[in-house]
This record gives C-alpha cells, sequence and structure tokens, in this order.
C-alpha cells in the first residue's frame, strides 16, 4: 500500500505544502478588474517533502469596464515540490504550463485575440519567523520563463530570467489555526533575451503585488477555502494598477 500511494502521488503530481498558502492570481497585464479561481491538492510525501498541484484559471474586464467575466484570460496548471530542511527553512522547485490570451485592439476599432504559452521552472527558497500568533515569511524565487505563439512558434519575447522577492505576514485568529488572515509584498525584477539580438535586456523592475487574504479550514473537511483581494502595481515609467478578487480551494492529504 505504502508503494501504490508513493505511485498515485508521482501520477497524480500531488504536492503538499505546510505554509497553508493561498494559490495567488497571475499577473494579466493590463484591466480594471480580474477575477481568479484555482483548485489545488496538496499531500504529504513523508516527514521532508511535500508537494501542491493546481489548476487555475483567470478572466479580466474591457479597459474602463468593470465586469471581470468579459474576457477568458488565462489557463494555469502548475506542479511545486517543497522540502522542509528544518523549522525555520524551506526550499522549493516547480514546473510550470501557461495558456493565456492577449487582446489588441486597432486603430478602427476591431480586436484581435492572440495565444501565448509558456513554460516555467523556477525555485524558491523561504525563512519563517515565528511571533506567537503572528507568521513572518521572508522569500526569493528565481524563474526561467520560455514563450511560444499558440503553434509553438517563436514569440517575440523567447526567454525571460525573472526574480521575486516577498514579505508575507500570516496571523492565525484562533489557536487551531481554522481562521487566518494573510498579508504579503512581492516585486518583480527581470531580463529579457532576444533570439534575432542575441543579447539581454537590462535586469529591471517591473511590478509590485500585494495581497489579501483570509482563510478558512473547516473542522471535518480536509480543504483549506481562500478568498481575497491583490492589487498589480505595473511598470516603472507611467505604472498602471489593476485589481484582482481571488477564490481558491485546497484539498489537503487526501490520500
Amino acid at each position: 500500500m505504502k508503494n501504490l500511494k508513493v505511485i498515485i502521488i508521482g501520477i497524480l503530481g500531488l504536492v503538499s505544502n505546510h505554509l497553508k498558502a493561498q494559490l495567488s492570481p497571475p499577473g494579466l497585464g493590463k484591466a480594471d478588474v480580474v477575477q481568479w479561481s484555482a483548485l489545488g491538492i496538496k499531500q504529504d510525501i513523508n516527514d521532508k517533502w511535500q508537494s501542491v498541484t493546481y489548476t487555475g484559471w483567470g478572466n479580466k474586464s474591457e479597459h474602463d469596464r468593470y465586469n471581470p467575466l468579459e474576457k477568458n484570460a488565462i489557463w494555469i496548471l502548475n506542479q511545486e515540490f517543497y522540502k522542509k530542511i528544518n523549522d525555520k527553512w524551506r526550499y522549493s522547485f516547480a514546473l510550470s504550463y501557461r495558456r493565456q490570451n492577449e487582446f489588441e485592439t486597432n486603430e478602427f476599432g476591431d480586436e484581435t485575440k492572440d495565444v501565448k504559452q509558456e513554460f516555467r521552472v523556477y525555485g524558491r527558497i523561504n525563512y519563517q519567523i515565528n511571533l506567537d500568533k503572528l507568521k513572518i515569511t521572508p522569500t526569493f524565487r528565481q524563474e526561467l520563463r520560455r514563450f511560444y505563439t499558440s503553434d509553438f512558434k517563436n514569440d517575440g519575447d523567447d526567454w525571460q530570467l525573472r526574480s521575486r522577492f516577498r514579505i508575507q505576514f500570516a496571523y492565525k485568529l484562533d489557536e487551531e489555526e481554522r481562521h487566518k488572515i494573510t498579508a504579503s509584498a512581492e516585486s518583480l525584477f527581470s531580463t529579457k533575451y532576444d533570439i534575432e539580438k542575441e543579447d539581454w535586456s537590462e535586469f529591471d523592475y517591473n511590478e509590485s503585488r500585494f495581497t489579501l487574504y483570509y482563510s478558512y479550514s473547516p473542522k471535518n473537511i480536509p480543504a483549506q477555502f481562500n478568498i481575497g483581494y491583490m492589487n498589480n502595481l505595473v511598470g516603472n515609467h507611467n505604472p498602471y494598477s489593476v485589481n484582482y478578487f481571488a477564490f481558491d480551494v485546497i484539498l489537503t492529504n487526501i490520500f
């Protein structure tokens, strides 16, 4: 039975994570309002390794309109493995596939839609500071991204190396940690490689993301429900802001 469990976990790519974090929205470019939903499964592999697999989808509004369901924007499949080094340190590595619809309007007001596909590998390391009911977690995450068109041809942004720095504050509202408030701030920096020019761009700041979430873990259900808000401040010069409303469900240790 133990081997069967390991095989099932391997096939499905199920992972769990003791951080009990929400599945935060991805950046979707210019919009007024974005809706993000996700379903994840967490599973302990042993006392050191955990993992999380999730699928998520997002919709966004037209410019200067506030219906977040107007445009189907993105679909994501993500797999991440975590290892607990000790009570303070954890690291992880992951593989992600993303299929995003990009919309453009020409001078005549006609809209076109292109599909951008992305494969992403990344690793992260974080350190936990426990202060009674408050947990502070600084995190560094490094990503390598490769972009393709809908028919897997080279995209304009062929390769991208991106660094992310985040600080997260999690406050438990009860002793059993069934109710929790989480807030975080994250800054993203990147450089792009152009295959035609055979050159990397300058490593520069891109955007910041600020989140606030409420999490609830029912006593008799192996699941965590998260509802939250993210503000995405994009750009260095003349930045613009996008409002995200998010909901996700994470099933925990169902195997």
